[in-house]
């Protein structure tokens, strides 16, 4: 397969400008799944907080503290890794998800702003910034499902397309709420992992449903991805990954309608399955499109930088990514933990 796919290209499989490619979008898709994930939960966390009582949000907020700098690396990686890797492709693909990018870099910006400014503002002044860290939340969430359904259409553009996408950027929201939700599950007790029981319960349905209509919709918008995965050869991969999907949610659901309460030790599984359907929609939708950047327009190989500009990059990944690698195992290392009690400063005075 890997010998066919190079004499499309006319090249052969030991040749730096065939497989190099494939490494980067290898790592671009790595990257891309950790932003998803790792900082799915803290943009779900963030849409959460506007339905939490009050005196709970503050809370909410200080259980994202260890990881809120490491959560916003990941964009930067992934828009830094795709610019260096393939600059024919960065202007073609901007220009098709401008408006997308455009909500999400507001809303990024927005979030982080507000985070560090809530922990030095006056206390009256709280409210304020734990509401402009919820609108960036919903903002940014729903830029990224824009601009899914965006690829998911081929990046048409007429006027029924753009309802579809901004109905997948509504599923979207759903999606980081049932991972937010279900992290909170993981992480807290008592009436707040309540409360985010049912936030992941109502959740659940909308993430399904969008889950759905982008497979749906990748496969009539393009009849190349339709006979992909309907041909004998691919169709039982289709059933599996259906079938895995399926078992997901419905194990996370029965799960979520037992907690709290008996189900307490397994607590962490609905956050595990959670992730689990984002990768396998993540992995559905990479081979979806494989080797294509644009739809039946470029490819991995077209939109490649030069040889010598990617061996400059590869070198630096190379010795850069262990590097990340070791930040965030220390940084994430007690995401699966639960909550742990403050520590006081000093010592409680003796009498």
């Amino acid at each position: 397969m890997i010998a066919m796919l190079a004499a499309s290209q006319g090249l052969s499989p030991d040749d730096p400008s065939f497989w190099m490619p494939l490494a980067f979008m290898g790592l671009l898709f790595v990257v891309i799944a950790a932003g998803m994930v790792l900082d799915g939960f803290d943009l779900g966390v963030g849409i959460l907080l506007q339905l939490a009582p009050e005196h709970e949000r503050g809370r909410m907020m200080g259980l994202l503290s260890p990881w809120r700098d490491a959560n916003e690396f990941w964009l930067l990686l992934g828009m830094g890794l795709f610019a260096s890797a393939f600059p024919f492709a960065w202007g073609a693909v901007l220009g098709k998800l401008y408006g997308p990018l455009t909500f999400m870099v507001l809303g990024v910006v927005l979030r982080s702003v507000s985070f560090e400014f809530r922990i030095r503002a006056r206390t009256e002044m709280k409210p304020r910034w734990i509401f402009a860290f919820w609108a960036g939340s919903i903002i940014t969430a729903f830029g990224q499902g824009m601009l899914l359904g965006r690829i998911a259409t081929g990046y048409q553009s007429d006027a029924g397309y753009g309802w579809f996408a901004m109905f997948v950027g509504l599923c979207a929201v759903a999606a980081y709420v049932l991972l937010g939700a279900s992290w909170l599950v993981m992480r807290v007790d008592g009436d707040l992992q309540r409360r985010a029981a049912n936030w992941a319960r109502h959740a659940i349905r909308w993430t399904a449903v969008g889950m759905v209509a982008i497979a749906v919709t990748l496969g009539l918008a393009n009849a190349g991805i339709f006979y992909k995965w309907s041909n004998i050869a691919h169709l039982s991969l289709a059933a599996s990954v259906w079938v895995l999907m399926l078992a997901g949610f419905v194990a996370a659901e029965m799960l979520l309608a037992r907690l709290p309460g008996r189900a307490d030790r397994f607590s962490w599984l609905p956050f595990v399955l959670t992730v689990s359907l984002f990768l396998l929609m993540l992995s559905g939708l990479a081979y979806s499109l494989f080797p294509y950047l644009i739809l039946d327009d470029m490819t991995l190989w077209d939109g490649a930088g030069a040889l010598g500009s990617m061996r400059l990059v590869m070198a630096g990944a190379v010795v850069g990514i262990p590097v990340v690698l070791v930040f965030n195992i220390l940084a994430y290392r007690s995401v699966f933990g639960k909550e742990r009690p403050p520590v006081p400063l000093l010592p409680p005075p003796s009498y």
